[in-house]
């Protein structure tokens, strides 16, 4: 009842009221009351979208007041000293690796900002999973980095709160979140039963509630602090959460959360005491009982599961039997949940980790109870949030949710030490992994097909393709990150011996078999799954605990970790029932169990000190060990040589992927590493052995010169037998885990990756393999990478090049690294593609030749090594054991005698590898081989194991079995043998010599299966040797004997002589003046007599040899064969040195025209091809034009029916509009106070000035008396290149049924130059016409002015004929056409009425006036410099003067208004009779001068005769300086006009008065002074201006005032007649200009320089017409006068165009644009964009702003560039460019500090501005050249 009365009362005042009861010290009613309130208010029946219950619940909390104030008042209490601030996925944050302890450290931009990371080693991100700030958290981040709030602990200065604050909270509050927690009780079902959309629209209901928790948060210290409280509280929970007996439907809600949480497969602990029995039998039943359902409580969901697993499996499911001392496993099994937090958790997990509810929680935890509470709460659910990872839908959004959150728990070492101990962690962690893997495996088929034992994951699973245990994996490495966790881990074996068995779920998966038939069908990609499994469950976590095994105290680990790998690889070998030979054509490149091992080795010897035999196994063992990695190296060498070709693409992607920098370290080196150690440990002779065996080759080696191989094809055996020996030569060689400090390790790697190619700093640090933990991002050693760095490469800063292709900042090697340090044994070890070691091979020999060293094709260096650690010396034994030296001799011998498949690089390795033991030598000489293996191997090759004494051993006679048609077979009576098994084995024990390698092989084995005594003597028959052989196919084997009579030195010697094809290259006496400094780098030739010298030096009796050799050396003699072949190969190589000879010569002459090509046809900036190129200057030199079209390629005149055309592109442009009056570009605005005007734009400038003149004149005049085409005028350029209209019709017919097209559309005429393949859109014909004409109507006829003003206007009357129709007039009528299709429709329609001929008038003479002023732009803005230029030559003005005149005949102009009345004639003012309403003309005061001109120029018949032209601009320059005189006197202070006046009136009187600026000048004042008066308005400010006017001053200011007019006519006189611009001076620019246009005679400027005034010239009394002139303007009635002065001071110049200035650091620009909202739609885009010519701020792509269905940026490029936009995309970096229906990337115009772009951010360092860049997009941007210079063009279809 009370409860009800409450209700109906008014909120604030009840709980204002209920406030105050509570205080009193009896308050029971109170409490009653309020609790009575809230079951009314919070009814769980009510639906959860009713607000009325948040208003209350608001209201009551506040106690009274507005809610803002009341969190105003709980912030002020706020006592965190932590920020916290939690974010979601696309959030930008910090992270400073300088600050940080852990590597996950983040800060929010505020925090980041506000502390002090200068010079820190910092990054940008945008945030993948979310994330929280760790401002203020010492456990994270030093204390230093702290920014400027958290530093200053500031609990300590806060106020205690006081109690009543929060008093109504912490009563409300439970009963708030029980009443969230309902809703989700009853809103949740199970997701087999409901789709996803229920789960979601439960959420979505509850979204304002959970929002009001967040808010709470929000608010500081204080009010977390209560809702720890209730959160944790048990006793709360307990009361509440069950509900009151008598309260069914909360009865039925606590139900539904006990169904709910059976269903998990979870049991609460009620059920747990009736099933106590069956705990012990979950314990016992493996992973899978445990986190199964083994509760009795829910037997379908168990039968469920099984049923799936039986699905699952194909074999039998191996189960991990988990020994019965695990610790009490119910931890993962059963749930029990004691206060609010718990729940919420278990629900948020159930739900899928609504975004909100993780957001709620991780806001808590700068409160410190909360956070331990809250993990230990997260760890519990642990087991059941990784069920549910498996189970969900969108396990992606969900792995990144769970990630944030455990992220912020596990970083925290203290507390990931506590949960580790309390909650067993790890235990967790390690079953939950195993049993998320065994729901997916499949059983092994490496080695036995069909019974092995072994079980693997199946990497084309969801789980493992989707990387869905990546969450679970990731806070597994983050926990081991800390020491103590990663010790207790350590020594906990139970926890070892389950990791490994989890690493061996990966050992041998994705097993890939070759194909020997046809091609297979599909290529599974599964290998991608494969290898991102290796290295993120196996080696990473590897890494993170070898980060802990570096001292000699923990070496009891290490010891541990290698007991239970052995263990597991002998279980392993035991279960894949493997004996000694690996099936042939199986490969898997996954290993981790051998990679552990071979980790924990290195380690062991280099950090702990540990003997290394202590640690390994025994012989047998050791052999086995390495059989896989050692085929993993075969098969890369099988990869290479195409054997693998019909397993397609992918084997070559994992080949790759095998020795790529992100898994190098993890993979091929610990492969290798492991190799090193069993060759140290094992026979050698045993080893080499296998080592050809299984690279296939050991039929090769034979010193016959034919031979047949059982299994590689011929065109194999070269890359085989390469592979081989480079193999070997890296295995002898390769010193990473053998003893190199990480110094020394980082050196190579960098050396090994400049050498291949220059690369940016990014691109170095993601190539160097990170040796620890790779999440840390620290490079081991104590040099860093940036020391390392400048010690081995210089920076070539980033360089454009004239084709505008853009160079980042790179690192190229220095000179002595080159000379010292390139190793190209590492480099073959690093390369992904073949053609990298190439490429190191090519720069090299660059920098020899550069250098002088060497000039031919060098050899690869060979390289001192770093000595070896004692552990490995054994692996010097490879070097010298016989079967090496057998090999090599062979080979040496096969390369003498030119045997097939030899190759230079197989000679290279051979002398390589006898290097490599001339160097290393054996410390102990005496022999100690067990007799038993001599007597098996009796070979009377070499007498010991000693490289040195074998090298000079003579070989006389050996025994070959080879095919009967080989050449060595003499043709005698053929020895007695029978092809019968029997003898076939007694040849083979007579020609032991030869096949000696497979023979020790089969004899070791033997042994070793002896002394096993496991097998019996039988050897298992080869199955190389026992092959079947169909019947007739090779021909049969004979066994011949050889004489050689060599030894290694008598080959080398021999092989020297035919190197350098020299007879005796070596005389006998070369080895005393031997110098050995310049051997170190050279071709064979050298490396044979380094290998002879140092041989020569460890031994006399080699000296001695040797010069014996060199004595009696004879040239080889060839066996003699009976077969062609041999002329034939003569043949063969004289045929292809002529062919090599013949593409030479074409290659050269290619050359040469490219080069002559790219000179006539690109911007090469040199005047004298300019000056050829330029049509105008071409024009006088030739009788009639000729041009040659470049389809058809002939020469000949355009001729009216077939006309030529120039290739033009057409382009709408507003870059004149932009033009400022200020010089200084400005700046883009990166603040609110900020802004950018257009007002001042020369674009508005002229917009307002023709509307002010349409507003008082006749409409027709004022179209006359202005240019438009400052926005969006057409720009006409050529590349220069004609062809036949005809020819080009044809040419776009065929592109247009090309279906290939390049980014250009054809429907809207766009093609490229046939010739150039510059982008062009139309083609502009040339006018018929013969040069010489060009002489007639240059020729002056010193005709008065007065007579050639009346021609002029004769001229203007006769309109000229008007052009008969023919395909040339048809042609220029489609170019006009195509030229107003160019441009937008309100670019064109100025006038009154559109459409109209006026309009198409002043459309047509603005665009002759658009194509001048832009040519002065590129010119600089004047014509200082002279000459030709880049842009005159793409200038194609004479031809569109050309086709426009044409055009323009159309027009007459009304004689009764032709302004050239006016400037030569007294006229009689009209009276306006009739005409009352009829508006007057423009003053000629107002009109625009060089509009003018170039309306007469079109007008007039062409071609024009010069002395006319120049009439036309003398006349003009009057008005031109008349209208500098009106505009100047404006400026004058009333004064100093008087005083002008005055003193004009005086000069009036002289006879010079008509040139003299004074008298002008008086004259213009005292005619504007009378009546209405212009002089009339702002006085003000020039009453401030103090300066007063000079006479020199006065005369600049005339000069700078006309000059524009002067340029232009300059310009036009240039392209009409083909005069030359002469350059000059600035300051002598007018004098220059007024000679070229003949204002002024040349001569008298020799004396002096020219002033304004004497340029003038009259055609009558000049005061009479400029009085004519004023009164004009001052008849205007209705004009106001400040309107007039706004006509009359047309200041026509401007600056040049700028884009926007950037700040110096991107950072700037970056955070005020990233969160700014967009002006539109007022949301902050997802892609924000600046327009950088105008700063307008846009939505790229953003849906919010499209206008018919066109997107924002396209917009914008329309109405601010006419369809050219420049824009900046703030998130990326990069600037794209909008050119009509195309975009492309322009690239960035930020670099970092090493000079390349970051696009979109992703490595987030500090950019600057590049001045060279910007300049570079700006000059692009005002030359119209971004569709030439920009190569990758797109479509955007409006949507950017």
């Amino acid at each position: 009842m009370m409860a009800a009365s409450l209700l109906r009362r008014d909120k604030k005042a009840t709980a204002a009221h209920l406030k105050a009861d509570l205080r009193r010290t009896d308050n029971s009613s109170a409490l009653r009351q309020i609790h009575e309130l809230l079951d009314d208010v919070l009814n769980p029946e009510k639906p959860a979208t009713d607000t009325e219950a948040l208003d209350w619940c608001k209201c009551l909390i506040a106690g009274g007041e507005a809610f803002e104030q009341f969190c105003k008042t709980v912030r002020s209490y706020d006592n965190a000293t932590l920020c916290g601030l939690v974010w979601t996925a696309n959030f930008v944050a910090y992270r400073c690796r300088t600050c940080g302890i852990s590597p996950c450290m983040s800060l929010c931009a505020e925090c980041f900002n506000n502390g002090d990371h200068t010079s820190h080693d910092f990054n940008m991100f945008r945030s993948q999973a979310g994330g929280a700030c760790d401002c203020g958290d010492s456990n994270v981040m030093r204390e230093s980095g702290f920014c400027r709030r958290h530093r200053l602990r500031t609990g300590e200065n806060i106020p205690s709160i006081p109690r009543d604050l929060l008093l109504m909270s912490e009563l409300v509050l439970p009963r708030f979140i029980l009443s969230v927690i309902q809703y989700l009780r009853d809103g949740y079902t199970e997701p087999d039963t409901s789709s996803e959309r229920d789960l979601q629209k439960v959420l979505q209901q509850l979204e304002p509630q959970i929002s009001f928790l967040e808010e709470l948060t929000k608010m500081g210290g204080a009010m977390r602090t209560v809702l720890t409280k209730i959160l944790t509280n048990q006793q709360t929970f307990k009361e509440l959460s069950m509900g009151q007996e008598d309260n069914l439907f909360a009865k039925k809600n606590y139900d539904k959360y006990l169904a709910a949480l059976k269903n998990s497969g979870l049991v609460s602990v009620e059920d747990k005491a009736q099933s106590t029995g069956d705990v012990a039998v979950g314990a016992e039943g493996g992973a899978n009982a445990l986190l199964g359902s083994a509760a009795p409580g829910s037997p379908d969901e168990s039968s469920k599961e099984e049923d799936q697993d039986a699905g699952q499996s194909v074999g039998q499911r191996k189960r991990v039997k988990l020994s019965s001392s695990t610790k009490d496993l119910s931890i993962i099994e059963c749930l029990k949940h004691k206060c609010f937090l718990e729940e919420l958790l278990f629900w948020t997990i159930k739900y899928e980790f609504p975004q909100k509810k993780v957001t709620f929680l991780l806001n808590m935890l700068p409160d410190q109870d909360y956070k331990i509470t809250f993990t230990k709460t997260f760890v519990q659910h642990y087991a059941f949030i990784m069920k549910t990872l498996m189970k969900s839908h969108e396990s992606d959004t969900m792995s990144n949710r769970i990630v944030h959150i455990s992220v912020q728990l596990f970083s925290n070492e203290e507390l990931a030490r506590h949960v580790t101990e309390e909650c067993q962690l790890l235990d967790i962690m390690v079953t939950v992994l195993l049993y998320m893997m065994e729901s997916c495996l499949i059983k092994s088929e490496l080695q036995d097909e069909e019974n092995s034992r072994h079980v693997v994951v199946n990497c084309s699973e969801a789980l493992l393709k989707n990387n869905t245990y990546w969450p679970l994996v990731s806070d597994f490495i983050n926990i081991l990150s800390h020491q103590s966790v990663a010790k207790k881990f350590l020594e906990d074996h139970s926890l070892l011996m389950l990791w490994m068995s989890f690493v061996s779920f990966f050992q041998g998966m994705n097993l890939n078999k070759r194909e020997l038939n046809e091609h297979v069908e599909f290529e599974s990609q599964t290998y991608y799954a494969a290898f991102a499994a290796e290295l993120e469950a196996c080696a990473q976590p590897m890494w993170g605990l070898l980060t802990h095994c570096k001292v000699k105290e923990t070496q009891e680990y290490t010891k541990t970790v290698v007991r239970y790998c052995l263990e597991t690889l002998q279980i392993w070998f035991d279960a894949i029932s493997f004996n000694d030979e690996p099936l042939p054509n199986q490969v898997t490149f996954h290993l981790p169990l051998h990679r552990y091992y071979a980790m924990f080795l290195s380690k062991a010897v280099k950090c702990q000190g540990l003997d290394l035999d202590s640690l390994l196994p025994d012989q047998e063992m050791l052999m086995k060990i390495m059989v896989h990695p050692l085929q993993i190296q075969a098969c890369l060498s099988e990869i290479h040589s195409n054997m693998w070709v019909r397993n397609g693409l992918q084997i070559k992607g994992q080949a790759m992927t095998y020795v790529q920098s992100h898994f190098c370290n993890s993979m091929i080196d610990p492969d290798i590493f492991l190799l090193q150690v069993c060759a140290s440990r094992l026979d050698p002779d045993y080893f080499i052995s296998s080592v050809f065996e299984r690279f296939k080759v050991v039929d090769l080696l034979t010193m016959a010169s034919q031979h047949q191989n059982a299994v590689l094809d011929s065109e194999q055996e070269r890359p085989m037998l390469e592979g081989a020996l480079t193999f070997l030569v890296i295995l002898t060689s390769l010193r990473i885990h053998l003893g190199m400090t990480d110094d020394e390790i980082l050196r190579a790697e960098m050396v090994s990756q400049l050498c291949m190619n220059d690369r940016t700093h990014s691109s170095l640090l993601d190539l160097i393999p990170e040796n620890p933990n790779p999440k840390s991002g620290i490079v081991p050693g104590s040099c860093s990478f940036e020391e390392m760095l400048s010690a081995v490469a210089d920076f070539k800063a980033p360089v454009f090049e004239p084709g505008g292709s853009m160079q980042q900042g790179m690192y190229t090697p220095k000179a002595e690294v080159w000379e010292n340090e390139f190793d190209p044994i590492m480099v073959v070890l690093r390369t992904v593609y073949r053609r990298d070691v190439q490429s190191a091979m090519d720069r090299y020999s660059a920098f020899l030749k550069q250098s002088g060293i060497h000039t031919g094709n060098p050899w690869p260096p060979y390289k001192e090594r770093t000595p070896l650690h004692p552990c490995y010396n054994g692996l010097i034994k490879l070097l010298h054991c016989k079967t090496l030296h057998i090999v090599i001799f062979t080979l040496l011998y096969k390369i003498w005698m030119d045997h097939q498949n030899m190759s230079e690089h197989v000679l290279c390795m051979v002398l390589y590898l006898i290097e490599l033991g001339l160097d290393n030598q054996v410390q102990d000489s005496k022999e100690d081989e067990e007799p038993c293996i001599e007597e098996h191997c009796h070979d009377s090759w070499f007498p010991g194991t000693n490289l040195i004494s074998n090298l000079h051993h003579v070989i006389n006679f050996v025994r070959v079995r080879v095919p009967e048609t080989a050449p060595e077979v003499k043709r005698e009576a053929p020895p007695s043998t029978s092809s019968e098994a029997s003898s076939y084995g007694q040849n083979l024990r007579e020609a032991q010599v030869f096949s000696l390698v497979a023979e020790r092989r089969r004899k070791f084995q033997e042994i070793i299966n002896r002394s096993s005594s496991e097998a019996s003597l039988v050897v298992r028959p080869k199955s190389s040797s026992t092959r079947w052989v169909p019947p007739g196919t090779p021909p049969q084997l004979v066994t011949e004997i050889l004489e050689i009579r060599e030894s290694m030195l008598s080959l080398l010697v021999k092989l020297h002589q035919k190197l350098s094809s020299k007879q005796n290259s070596l005389s006998e006496s070369w080895l005393d003046n031997m110098d050995t400094s310049r051997h170190a780098h050279g071709d064979g030739i050298t490396a044979i007599e380094r290998i002879l010298t140092k041989a020569a030096t460890r031994s006399c009796q080699i000296k001695r040899s040797i010069q014996d050799i060199c004595g009696k050396v004879y040239p080889p003699v060839p066996p003699k064969k009976n077969s062609p072949t041999d002329k034939k190969a003569m043949d063969k190589e004289e045929r292809r040195q002529r062919a090599r000879e013949r593409q030479q010569k074409l290659l050269a002459e290619f050359a040469s025209r490219q080069k002559s090509f790219m000179e006539t046809a690109m911007d090469v900036e040199s005047p004298e091809t300019e000056a050829a190129m330029d049509l105008g200057a071409s024009e006088m030199m030739e009788s009639e034009v000729l041009y040659d079209c470049v389809i058809c390629g002939q020469s000949g005149p355009s001729t009216e029916d077939r006309p030529t055309g120039l290739v033009v592109l057409l382009q709408a442009s507003s870059v004149l509009g932009h033009r400022c009056k200020n010089t200084e570009a400005k700046n883009l605005p990166t603040s609110d106070e900020e802004h950018i005007y257009s007002a001042d734009t020369c674009a508005v400038a002229h917009d307002v000035r023709l509307t002010l003149l349409q507003r008082f004149f006749q409409d027709s005049s004022c179209l006359q008396s202005v240019s438009i085409g400052w926005d969006g005028g057409v720009y006409v350029q050529t590349c220069g290149h004609t062809l036949h209209i005809d020819c080009h019709k044809s040419y776009m017919e065929s592109l247009r049924n090309d279906q290939v097209l390049q980014g250009f559309s054809v429907d809207k005429g766009e093609f490229t130059c046939p010739l150039c393949r510059q982008f062009a859109n139309s083609v502009l014909p040339c006018r018929p016409g013969r040069s010489s004409e060009a002489g007639a109507w240059q020729a002056s006829t010193n005709k008065k002015t007065s007579v050639l003003i009346k021609e002029v206007e004769a001229l203007q009357d006769n309109l000229g004929l008007f052009p008969t129709e023919s395909n040339l007039s048809k042609e220029m009528e489609s170019v006009i056409k195509d030229i107003k299709n160019t441009t937008q429709k309100k670019y064109m329609d100025y006038g009154k009425n559109p459409g109209s001929s006026d309009n198409d008038f002043l459309f047509m003479y603005s665009l002759a006036r658009t194509n001048l002023e832009l040519e002065l732009v590129h010119r600089g803005g004047n014509l200082c410099c002279g000459g030709a230029s880049a842009t005159a030559k793409r200038s194609c003005l004479n031809q569109l003067f050309h086709v426009l005149a044409m055009h323009m005949r159309l027009y007459s102009i009304d004689s009764a208004y032709n302004p050239w009345m006016k400037l030569t004639q007294l006229t009689q003012s009209r009276e306006p009779d009739s005409f009352d309403d009829e508006r007057p003309e423009v003053p000629m005061l107002f009109r625009d001068v060089p509009s003018l001109l170039i309306i007469f120029v079109l007008t007039m018949p062409q071609p024009l005769r010069k002395e006319h032209f120049t009439c036309v601009v003398k006349m003009l320059y009057n008005l031109q300086f008349i209208q500098a005189l009106a505009a100047l006197s404006t400026k004058l202070r009333p004064e100093e006009r008087q005083a002008w006046n005055s003193s004009g009136a005086i000069k009036k009187e002289r006879a010079n008065a008509e040139t003299s600026f004074e008298a002008l000048l008086g004259h213009v004042i005292s005619e504007l002074s009378k009546s209405n008066s212009v002089y009339a308005v702002n006085m003000e400010d020039i009453m401030l201006s103090s300066s007063v006017w000079s006479p020199q001053s006065v005369e600049f200011s005339l000069q700078q005032y006309c000059l524009p007019f002067l340029r232009l006519s300059c310009l036009l006189q240039h392209h009409l007649y083909g005069d030359n611009l002469t350059g000059c001076l600035e300051q002598e620019e007018f004098s220059s200009l007024a000679v070229c246009l003949g204002l002024v005679p040349a001569t008298s400027v020799v004396s002096n320089p020219v002033d304004s005034a004497s340029c003038l010239e009259w055609a009558l009394s000049a005061f009479d017409l400029v009085t004519q002139w004023c009164a004009e303007v001052k008849g205007l009635s209705q004009v106001q006068a400040e309107q007039s002065l706004t006509l009359l001071v047309q200041d026509p110049q401007w600056a040049l165009p700028r884009l926007l200035q950037l700040p110096d650091n991107y950072n700037i620009i970056f955070q005020y644009y990233h969160r700014k909202a967009c002006t539109v739609c007022k949301k902050v885009p997802k892609d924000p964009a600046l327009c950088l010519v105008c700063g307008a701020f846009v939505c790229l792509k953003g849906v919010c702003c499209k206008q018919q269905g066109i997107s924002e940026c396209v917009l914008h490029s329309q109405h601010c560039g006419a369809a050219t936009g420049i824009f900046l995309l703030i998130n990326a970096s990069v600037i794209i460019i909008i050119r009509g229906h195309r975009f492309c990337l322009w690239g960035s115009v930020y670099l970092d500090t090493h000079g390349e772009e970051d696009r979109d951010l992703r490595r987030g360092k500090p950019l600057f501005l590049c001045e060279e860049r910007y300049r570079v997009l700006e000059q692009q941007w005002v030359s119209h050249t971004f569709d030439h210079i920009n190569k990758r063009w797109g479509p955007h279809y409006n949507g950017l």
